[in-house]
């Protein structure tokens, strides 16, 4: 239990954490909202309980009216007494008057030797209730009322008052009610508000356990059934995350055993030739393996650039751009060839992905085109009609006017090192790596017939970003 109240110490008090931002967030709405309905609330009992004053002294007025009478000396007199014992109680706060100019006020017992203020010239108004301050400063709350009684001919101001500090002392009792409530209420909302930020934010905590479950090697993905369905999507994300490091991982160490295992044949060559002093081509036996190896070199380095580069979901190249380019560099190559490309398609067609990795696999295809054709390319861009889910494909169609090639040969052209022409320069490498390129990406390339250049075909499939 000290832990858990450790651990919640310290998220609901930590810098910058969630729980502490909800907390804050729910008591700067909280707090304000339970003042401005406390206040409310005050003044709505303040008003009642003044009211409910009020009234009495309007019965009480009533009353004193309608047990007034002359007796027959012209005095006033009550018939009735008035139905509360305060007005009995010397100095109980509860008095009541009756005042004639001319003549002794007549008053109830509770008075004493004490009368209330009656000034003649001012009237009194029916309904009216105010607040004067009368005995040395006691404050009365007093309802009057100018009233005629039969048998005289003289107004009499009859007055009923009562001492304010017992509506005072009732406003502040329930004052006082009111503020421990609110203040309890208060204390339990921010409360389940901090039990809210706290076990609601939990299963993001159990994300953090299940990851280092799976760094410390007890796990190799993360539970989805354990978490609530808010949290699931995050899961299935760091799942895909995982899975996608793990086959970089693996990508990576087949690349590296790959190539460990391309140069140990030209190293073990190249050992022996160096063993043997009296090698009459050593010369050109370390110039071929030397090549080799070079081959393999670039072939694997471009395949990890590619792998880097791949992760970045939101990049997106204009194939249009990199087309141009790219006939412009291969048409001033190519000169002495008379070589021309027509570009022809959807221009508006966008490649998901590095605008470097488009080049290289159009710039290796059209400069086998610009070799081995003969001067004349097409470079026709399409969308691609069918689409895997939610990814969409172009497609990206390189022919040439060249004399093609033999069917049974084409699957030799996609082997690194495989030149079937050995008079030309290069490395042998540029198809393969367009395939591994292609394959990364997510794309795929073959070869076909080129049914109006007559040449070879390639046709190069690749995603395609989504529309802006």
């Amino acid at each position: 239990m000290s832990s858990q109240k450790q651990q919640l110490h310290f998220l609901l008090f930590q810098p910058g954490s969630l729980s502490r931002r909800l907390v804050l967030m729910a008591a700067a709405w909280i707090i304000p909202m339970l003042m401005a309905g406390g206040f409310a609330l005050d003044r709505v009992l303040a008003d009642n309980l003044t009211q409910g004053f009020d009234t009495q002294l309007r019965q009480f007025l009533r009353s004193s009216i309608a047990a007034a009478e002359i007796d027959p000396t012209g005095e006033v007199r009550s018939t009735r007494a008035l139905g509360d014992q305060r007005f009995f109680e010397p100095y109980s706060g509860l008095y009541w008057q009756v005042s004639a100019p001319g003549m002794e006020p007549f008053r109830s017992r509770s008075l004493w030797d004490r009368a209330l203020p009656y000034d003649p010239n001012v009237p009194a108004r029916e309904g009216v209730i105010r607040t004067i301050t009368a005995f040395g400063g006691e404050e009365l709350r007093i309802a009057e009322r100018d009233a005629m009684l039969p048998g005289s001919d003289k107004v009499f101001r009859f007055a009923v008052a009562i001492r304010v500090n017992e509506l005072h002392e009732q406003i502040a009792a329930y004052r006082r009610v009111l503020v421990w409530s609110l203040s309890i209420l208060a204390v339990g909302l921010l409360t389940m508000g901090a039990l809210l930020a706290t076990y609601g934010l939990s299963p993001l905590r159990q994300v953090r356990k299940a990851l280092a479950q799976i760094r410390s090697g007890a796990a190799t993905r993360i539970d989805g059934t354990l978490f609530p369905p808010e949290i699931l999507p995050l899961v299935e994300e760091m799942n895909a995350l995982l899975a996608h490091t793990e086959a970089q991982a693996e990508h990576a160490r087949t690349h590296a055993g790959n190539l460990a295992h391309a140069l140990k044949t030209p190293m073990s060559v190249l050992m022996n030739e160096a063993q043997d002093p009296g090698s009459p081509n050593l010369r050109e036996t370390v110039l071929a393996q030397v090549a080799l190896m070079r081959r393999h070199v670039d072939h694997h380095l471009a395949r990890a650039r590619v792998l880097g580069r791949r992760a970045d979901i939101r990049a997106r190249t204009p194939v249009w751009p990199s087309l141009h380019s790219l006939k412009r560099a291969l048409e001033r190559i190519y000169v002495e060839k008379a070589f021309h490309v027509e570009i022809r398609g959807d221009d508006s067609l966008e490649f998901r992905g590095e605008r470097q990795d488009l080049e290289e696999m159009l710039g290796n295809l059209l400069d086998n085109a610009a070799k081995y054709g003969n001067g004349s390319a097409r470079v026709t861009v399409t969308a691609e009609e069918a689409a895997e889910g939610d990814r969409r494909f172009l497609r990206i169609v390189i022919e040439d006017n060249g004399p093609g090639i033999p069917v049974e040969k084409w699957s030799l052209l996609f082997e690194r090192g495989v030149r079937l022409d050995q008079s030309s320069k290069g490395t042998g490498i540029g198809l393969a790596i367009v395939r591994d390129i292609a394959d990364i990406m997510g794309g795929k390339v073959w070869l076909d017939q080129s049914k109006d250049l007559g040449g070879l075909a390639v046709v190069l499939v690749l995603p395609r970003a989504a529309s802006a």
